[in-house]
């Protein structure tokens, strides 16, 4: 089955031309040598962004390859504009980043509901003969033409806006700590790479306060390479405050998977260093006190917390320490 997550679009769009100013003299019965009243052209449309905080996916574009937004009118006598191209707006969700497709270069980043920016502005329109009289010329016999719009392949990449990012191996338990601890309803199996796209759940706290959680798919060595699922999943990461790493109880060792989670972290972006981070040991419903002591000391230096999804062993004791770090 396809998903309907879609974080990934490209498409071919331009912006439309300015409209030609006008050539045009004033021709009226007891006028007979009448001045230049040619107008100006209209601007060519924009093609703008605009955020939408009830968009989750791209998916509404995935269809749209060829974008091309209206020309403005040519400019007419008796000093008559062309008429504006209409623009045409495209509703992204928060966290969209728009891309030049043959450079990289990024061109612009909605990170607010409602924020528009101008992807590719229309072309300017020409200005008419009007504008060109002057003591020496009286009869200017050119206008200008309109500015023709811009062309470009964009790529549109959405980045999940969370609070919280869970990074962790296949199958350490993350979609099962989702479904616990909020309304989300991620597919669970015991096998990996069960979870193949993002996953969002809005987890309630105390006092009807709440924040969300993201599910990434499970990071494996060698994802910031483009192994395994492929680091376009390691982008979401970039934007949670926190990360909560979840390594599983049985692991056959945790300080190594750690290491190897962080290395493939800090490959993609150094910048994800500097965030905070929790880790959780999952399926700690499998050890008894001795044994979680015992493994304290084996450790990485990090705020560890044992959880279990399937007795709710350390869950709200995790939740209130994700609300203390978003908080300070």
């Amino acid at each position: 089955m396809e998903s309907n997550f879609i974080d990934y679009v490209k498409f071919y769009a331009k912006s439309g031309d300015g409209g030609a100013g006008s050539v045009h003299f004033r021709r009226e019965k007891h006028v007979p040598k009448g001045g230049p009243d040619g107008g100006d052209g209209g601007h060519g449309g924009n093609i703008i962004l605009r955020g939408n905080s009830q968009l989750w996916t791209l998916l509404h574009l995935k269809y749209r390859k060829h974008i091309t937004a209206e020309n403005g009118g040519h400019g007419e006598g008796n000093r008559k504009f062309g008429k504006d191209g209409e623009d045409i707006i495209l509703e992204v969700p928060i966290g969209t980043i728009a891309k030049d497709s043959e450079t990289g270069e990024k061109l612009l980043e909605i990170l607010e509901d409602g924020e528009e920016k101008v992807l590719l502005p229309g072309g300017k329109g020409g200005q008419g003969n009007v504008h060109y009289k002057s003591s020496t010329n009286q009869t200017p016999r050119y206008a200008q033409p309109g500015i023709e719009g811009k062309e470009a392949w964009i790529i549109l990449e959405l980045k999940i806006l969370a609070d919280v990012g869970l990074v962790g191996f296949p199958n350490a338990g993350k979609s099962t700590l989702l479904s616990v601890v909020s309304e989300a309803k991620p597919e669970i199996a015991d096998y990996p790479f069960t979870t193949l796209v993002p996953n969002l759940g809005v987890v309630p706290y105390r006092d009807y306060k709440s924040f969300v959680m993201a599910d990434i798919p499970g990071i494996i060595e060698g994802a910031a390479e483009g192994k395994g699922l492929g680091n376009r999943f390691l982008r979401h990461i970039e934007r949670n405050s926190i990360l909560l790493f979840m390594i599983p109880a049985d692991a056959s060792d945790i300080r190594k998977e750690y290491d190897i989670l962080n290395g493939e972290l800090k490959k993609h972006n150094p910048e994800l260093m500097d965030k905070d981070r929790l880790l959780a040991i999952s399926k700690s419903d499998l050890l008894d006190e001795e044994l979680m002591t015992e493994m304290k000391e084996e450790l990485p230096e990090i705020e560890t917390l044992f959880i279990s999804s399937v007795t709710g062993l350390g869950i709200q004791e995790l939740k209130d320490k994700i609300w203390h770090f978003l908080n300070n």
